[in-house]
């Protein structure tokens, strides 16, 4: 009567919040305009005032015309859809009209409500709750049941605002994880919540199994349990649920094959089963108060005794004025005379029998009140009655008692009874036939959780009342005749739980059959994980039958473990996680406040969500902390397969929230400085060129991205397209695509930027401008030498790629160009054995020394060895300058082969790289005979000491009377004394061979020089960059990488041509050159 007036009244609650009306509605929310014609939009639009607008109409429709559409969106699942097409295409003529697709019509009662009734009530309440009671106690188990019930509450809150958060189309829980959180948990989880749905149909068959041969046909079982005991009984009984569970498994297979809709048709009788089923017990519970069922228990000292071989409790009875002994007698003694030898624990302990069942008014609760655990094989003893044993004593007829199965403790209790309150989402799974899923998901979930936890915390309490303690605690009834425990307390036949535990087991089985095949299918469908496309297909009306086979295959494993307590902590894993992801879902939408997150559930709060989502993580670990790791390396593996090989989705989903919240939070850190040296990396800009074709020119510029990167830092990758925005936005997206493409070929993780410009120069000085957001920005441009720069034709592209160069210097970033780039190796290769040689020439900050260090982090390169050269002066000590060399590189934690180079010309060489140098770069002190202490200000930084050297110091141009105009002395446009801020850089011009001429007509040899025809000249001052080409020919001709100083260009255009020159002579016959310039700071450092 309890459970009845319960049920009644949130049947009417249900009933009350229910509302609808049977207006069929149309499928798609989309008008399809394509189908008027020209004259048909004509007259549509004609005299409705909407002129202003007719421009817009062919891709924005009116609003009178759409609104009826989305306000009568239909969310009917796919499978009905084409199941119903299916039988249109099979049963009418192709001249027959195909009719109207029947709109979903299920309400709360039956859509939500009783289905979620009938999952969540299951085989645990019949089989196992009982058992809980006895062994944790009516605190314990009231402990386990409110915080199972309380987790299952709290996720019910959070999926009913994530119902409510728009129209819930076909897919049910799936897809609303899966549209929270994004493709990659939405698959993971998805898996996990059709694992645990599978290995609840093992749950229900093994149920179902046990009830058939332990209460209603012990006999047929196929390996006998007769005679045996211990491990022998235990694989017998194990054996008979392997080979009726694959019987029973099969044929429910064949019943969901055959057709789902004779599954739904006995829906209503499982249901029945159920609800018949627990008012039995209620009544049964009504009935102890007055007069309790007799269900006697013998007890032999403080041991249950297996009912079963024996008819009186009594070891002797008065018979005929004489004593006999019983059956009991004989069992314990080696014959029936009275001084037979017994058993000595039967001999020192009397036989006493209880009642099993003493009723509800009879104070039982105080006694079962606590907790009793036991170890397996112990017996199951009466409290509060004395035992004579001997403690040394061998036990002997331990098959003739009741012993514990398992060793049982209070987190496997929660592991086996959690299964019992699963079910929560069997509305939500139901929602494309949901008249209305928004208000009838949340009405009749958290009515189904609260009329099931009433239930459960009142049986938990009234079989605490009720029944014997050893009779709790007996599993499977072997001290009441071999009863279903609940079934003893049942009314008016113990048959009536027997018979309707079996159905609604069953019908629990098929259930499951039938609804995980479908969720699969759901994933499949979804193309997120790409192995499991195949199961997406199936019959003609849409049946999953590839599914179903994985299913009932993945089924079976549950069966071949054969234990229910074995197999119920395993499902209960995926549904916690499930549980716990949806919890997630809720909460960071929530903090997120994403805009399309208005849910007309308002009972709802993050809080909530996150005490949910931890309640299932303890959980986990709470019923069984191994199985818990596994499960999570299931979700992590799924996770991590969809992440880098499912499919590409964007369901805004609140881990993109996340991301984007992130990323804004981490660029506003990033604003608040520039970045310490020991985190300084290169950010790089490839800066591309693409032909005609729209293909790149240089794709080796990437693959040497990649291996300069490791998947590390930024990475853009630009280019620039010529025309206007408006007219070349197409070719600009195609160039887009393209870099997108190459950057994934070549495994460059990173941006591609696309900028139209009137010409290649400003759009290249776009790029490096614009280039990156807030601090997350390029501090690194990598272009390729433009190898065909003598060409007539590409004297534009060399020009650019010189002012490339000047704006990086004046933006303070680091220059790579990379020379003969197509020689560059492929990210497939490797080189065994060489080396990355490094040429020192001015110091860069750290620039020359970090590169090759980041080359070797890539495989490509791992096998390389690093030498660094650097150059010695004519008076400087090499000895000690390679010392102080490698003790430099000891600091900096790099390993490399150290040597120095004696150049005679060294300061020759010296002055003419200095003279096309900006001097901010140069480091190397210099030295001049005079005049320089005047120019101090303008050419040295501030405390830097100048010391005069000999006259016989070689220079290029000197002149003792007038300005100086070596490299070191900038010339000044009036002839004058060089002046701070409008100091000009030495340049390979004719007007500048004349000025020098005329400045020093003394020096013979120079004159000389001068005099020569200008190619001639040219290839003199050029001696220098010869001299050290021959020097690096030498040492590095068989290295594989070189990297070496680049110079500066000269501020004056006119001798960009010489510059470019310079640059060739200085590398000529060299396999694979980088020149490297430096952004002005500091890159690499030897502190901590």
């Amino acid at each position: 009567m309890i459970l009845f007036c319960i049920m009644c009244v949130s049947l009417l609650t249900v009933v009350l919040f229910v509302a609808g009306d049977g207006n069929p509605k149309e499928s798609s929310p989309f008008i399809n305009s394509s189908s008027a014609s020209d004259v048909e939009k004509s007259q549509q639009y004609n005299g409705k005032n909407m002129a202003l607008f007719e421009e817009e109409m062919d891709n924005s429709p009116m609003v009178s015309s759409i609104l009826s559409s989305l306000a009568n969106y239909s969310n009917l699942p796919q499978g009905s859809k084409e199941h119903e097409e299916a039988e249109n295409e099979e049963g009418a003529a192709p001249s027959k009209k195909k009719p109207a697709v029947k709109a979903p019509s299920l309400g709360t009662l039956m859509g939500v409500y009783l289905p979620c009734i009938q999952n969540i009530f299951g085989v645990i309440l019949f089989l196992r709750m009982t058992w809980m009671v006895g062994i944790g106690g009516v605190f314990g188990s009231f402990i386990i049941v409110f915080m199972c019930c309380s987790t299952t509450m709290l996720t019910a809150i959070s999926m009913s605002a994530i119902a409510t958060n728009g129209v819930v189309p076909a897919g049910g829980s799936y897809y609303m994880i899966s549209r929270s959180l994004g493709p990659e948990f939405g698959g993971a989880v998805g898996i996990c919540f059709y694992l645990g749905t599978t290995f609840a149909g093992a749950m229900y068959i093994l149920g179902a199994i046990e009830l058939l041969l332990i209460y209603i046909l012990p006999q047929a079982a196929i390996f006998k349990m007769e005679g045996l005991e211990g491990a022998d009984m235990e694989a017998a009984m194990l054996n008979n649920m392997r080979v009726y569970g694959t019987i029973v498994l099969s044929f429910m297979a064949t019943v969901v094959f055959v057709g789902v809709k004779y599954v739904n048709k006995l829906a209503l009788v499982f249901l029945a089963c159920v609800i018949l089923s627990i008012l039995a017990v209620y009544a049964g519970v009504i009935k102890t108060a007055f007069e309790p069922p007799v269900f006697p228990v013998c007890i032999l000292g403080n041991r249950t005794l297996i009912s079963k071989g024996f008819d009186v409790c009594a070891k002797v009875i008065e018979r005929d004025n004489g004593t006999v002994t019983t059956k009991l007698w004989k069992i314990f003694c080696d014959s029936e005379f009275l001084n037979a030898t017994c058993d000595e624990y039967f001999a020192n302990n009397n036989v006493s029998e209880i009642q099993g069942i003493p009723g509800v008014s009879s104070g039982i609760l105080a006694e079962n009140l606590f907790g009793y655990y036991l170890e397996k094989g112990d017996f199951l003893e009466k409290r509060g009655i004395s035992a004579m044993q001997d403690p040394e004593a061998i036990i002997t007829n331990s098959n003739r008692y009741v012993l514990a199965d398992i060793t049982s403790f209070f987190t496997l209790l929660v592991g086996i009874y959690f299964p019992s309150v699963t079910g929560i989402m069997a509305g939500s799974n139901r929602s494309g036939d949901l008249r209305d899923a928004q208000k009838s998901i949340p009405i009749g979930t958290i009515a189904a959780i609260t009329t099931t936890s009433i239930v459960y915390m009142s049986a938990v309490v009234l079989f605490g009342a009720c029944i014997e303690g050893v009779v709790l605690r007996d599993k499977f009834g072997e001290g009441v005749n071999g009863n279903l425990v609940i079934g003893t307390l049942a009314w008016p036949s113990p048959w009536v739980i027997v018979i309707g535990s079996f159905f609604s087991t069953c019908g629990a089985g098929l259930q499951s059959l039938t609804g995980a095949p479908r969720l699969l299918q759901a994933i499949s469908r979804d193309s997120v994980i790409p192995f499991l496309k195949v199961f997406g297909h199936g019959k003609a009306n849409g049946e999953p039958t590839w599914a179903l086979l994985l299913t009932a295959s993945i089924c079976e494993i549950g069966i071949i473990i054969a234990s229910l307590d074995a197999v119920a902590p395993i499902l209960s894993m995926f549904f916690l996680m499930c549980y716990m992801f949806v919890n997630l879902a809720c909460a960071l939408q929530t903090l997120l406040r994403t805009p399309n997150w208005r849910p007309r559930f308002k009972f709802y709060h993050w809080a909530l969500s996150f005490l949910g989502m931890s309640l299932c993580l303890s959980l986990m670990f709470i019923c069984s902390w191994y199985y818990a790791i596994v499960a999570m390396v299931i979700a992590t593996c799924i996770y991590k397969y969809i992440e880098f090989a499912g499919a590409e989705k964007e369901w805004g989903d609140g881990i993109r929230g996340i991301s984007l919240s992130a990323a804004r939070f981490a660029l506003m850190r990033l604003e608040e400085g520039p970045p310490h040296t020991k985190n300084w990396r290169p950010q790089i800009m490839v800066l591309v060129s693409m032909d005609a074709e729209h293909n790149v020119e240089q794709p080796r510029l990437l693959s040497l991205t990649n291996q300069l990167k490791a998947g590390k830092g930024l990475t853009i990758v630009g280019t620039s397209v010529v025309g206007t925005y408006l007219n070349n936005h197409a070719e600009a997206q195609q160039a887009d695509q393209v870099l997108r493409k190459l950057m994934e070929t070549e495994k460059v993780k990173g941006f591609s930027q696309v900028v139209i410009s009137s010409n290649l120069r400003d759009g290249t000085s776009h790029l490096i401008q614009v280039g990156g957001l807030g601090g997350l920005k390029h501090n690194t441009v990598l272009v390729s030498w433009p190898r065909t720069w003598k060409q007539a034709e590409d004297n534009l592209r060399f020009r650019n790629f010189i002012e490339v160069v000047r704006e990086t210097t004046a933006a303070s970033m680091a220059l790579l160009v990379p020379k003969n780039i197509a020689a560059y190796p492929s990210n497939g290769e490797r080189f065994t054995e060489g080396h990355i040689d490094v040429w020192w020439i001015v110091h860069d900050g750290g620039m020359l020394m970090l590169l090759p260090f980041l080359l070797r982090q890539h495989k490509v390169w791992r096998k390389c060895k690093m030498r660094i050269f650097t150059v010695a002066q004519m008076d400087d000590n090499s000895i000690q300058m390679k010392k102080d060399l490698i003790t430099f590189l000891y600091h900096l934690r790099i390993d490399a082969e150290v040597e120095v180079v004696e150049m005679v010309i060294y300061k020759t060489l010296l002055g003419k790289i200095q003279s096309i140098t900006d001097s901010s770069r140069g480091s190397i002190r210099r030295k001049n005979p005079s005049n320089l202490r005047s120019q101090q200000s303008s050419e040295e930084p501030a405390g830097v000491s100048v010391e005069e050297k000999p006259e016989e110091e070689v220079q290029l141009i000197h002149n003792k009377n007038a300005t100086p105009t070596s490299p070191t002395s900038p010339i000044t446009p009036a002839g004058g004394v060089a002046t701070p801020g409008s100091e000009v850089q030495m340049t390979w011009t004719d007007k500048a061979e004349h000025q020098a001429a005329a400045a020093h007509p003394e020096q013979g040899g120079i004159k000389d020089i001068f005099n020569m025809k200008p190619n001639q000249s040219n290839v003199r001052r050029m001696h220098t960059a010869l001299r050290l080409n021959e020097v690096i020919m030498k040492k590095s001709k068989d290295a594989k990488l070189v990297l070496l100083n680049m110079p500066g260009p000269p501020k004056n255009r006119m001798g960009e041509e010489n510059y470019m020159e310079f640059l060739e002579v200085l590398t000529e016959g060299l396999n694979r050159v980088l020149l490297v310039r430096g952004g002005g700071r500091e890159v690499i450092t030897i502190y901590s």
